[in-house]
């Protein structure tokens, strides 16, 4: 199920590689000495922050997140129901999640900006939860990820749009009850409105892909199609906005369907205080998915500049 998406992360790896190579030697062959401190990467510890509610017997997905799968609440109960030995015999399946649950959660990607088009990344996440009636679980680290973010095609005042290919490879930390490996995968469309880019529409698609270390569970793909705009104002905050329709395909315990598919809207929603040279210093994203209930998602990202230029 992975390797299709593979080959297009693949693919833009060589890219990424290919322009960092560009990259160095236009830096090294000038004699301008600003040229050079341009040509610097940014790198930083991009902090994401969030807070998340899952509705009772749902797995919430939603626009790319690190640890979308690895630390999601309810995955432990699934890999003690795919323990047991006489799991296909029982007459009916004992509830996933009997209740609702909480996530708090940090990602901690190392990132580098090795151009104004290419970025890579990687790092870590971690988080805590408690359902309804239980404590708060110990805060613990639950995956790691590498990944990339590459401006394929830039639109410069042309009639054409940014193409923006990002994709994502997260794996489970271990010790985690029930390992996993998914594959997120986004692309998209924006079309600047004015010459600065300070206005804008979107248009993107996500593809996610998860495989579970265990022949007995199976969950299926995950595709968001969306659209949406952006504007920044003369202080340099930023607001972008998108909405769209998610389809995912369910999960099965051998032949018992234990999250049912569904296809229904999402919304999110971003803000962000920028530099004069486009870089983040502080967001806030908030997400509304219906799964097929709301689940909900506030993110804070904070940036720890370490070389910024």
């Amino acid at each position: 199920m992975l390797r299709p998406a593979c080959r297009v992360a693949f693919a833009g790896l060589v890219l990424v590689y290919s322009s960092g190579l560009a990259l160095g030697k236009d830096a090294g062959e000038g004699d301008d000495e600003s040229v050079k401190t341009a040509s610097a990467p940014n790198i930083y510890l991009d902090l994401r922050t969030n807070y998340a509610t899952f509705p009772a017997g749902s797995l919430s997905v939603g626009f790319g997140s690190f640890g979308l799968f690895a630390g999601h609440p309810v995955l432990s109960r699934l890999a003690n129901l795919s323990n047991l030995s006489n799991i296909a015999t029982l007459p009916t399946l004992p509830a996933v999640s009997p209740s609702s649950s909480r996530t708090v959660g940090l990602d901690v990607p190392l990132t580098v900006d090795l151009n104004d088009q290419v970025s890579v990344y990687g790092g870590f996440s971690a988080s805590a939860s408690r359902s309804d009636g239980s404590d708060w679980s110990a805060f613990t680290i639950n995956s790691w990820n590498v990944g990339f973010q590459d401006d394929v095609y830039e639109q410069n005042g042309g009639s054409i749009p940014t193409i923006t290919l990002q994709s994502t490879v997260t794996r489970s930390a271990p010790g985690v009850s029930l390992p996993t490996t998914s594959l997120n995968t986004i692309l998209e469309f924006d079309y600047a409105l004015n010459a600065d880019e300070t206005r804008g529409l979107l248009a993107g698609a996500q593809y996610t892909a998860v495989a579970v270390d265990s022949p007995r569970v199976t969950i299926n793909p995950n595709f968001v199609g969306y659209v949406g705009g952006y504007y920044q104002w003369d202080n340099n905050w930023k607001f972008t906005g998108r909405v769209g329709v998610q389809s995912f395909g369910g999960g099965q315990l051998l032949n018992r369907t234990v999250f049912e598919p569904f296809t229904q809207p999402i919304v999110r929603l971003d803000l962000d205080r920028m530099d004069d040279d486009d870089n983040r210093l502080f967001g806030v994203t908030a997400q509304i998915s219906w799964v097929p209930k709301p689940s909900y998602q506030l993110t804070v990202r904070t940036p720890l500049y370490l070389v910024k230029n």
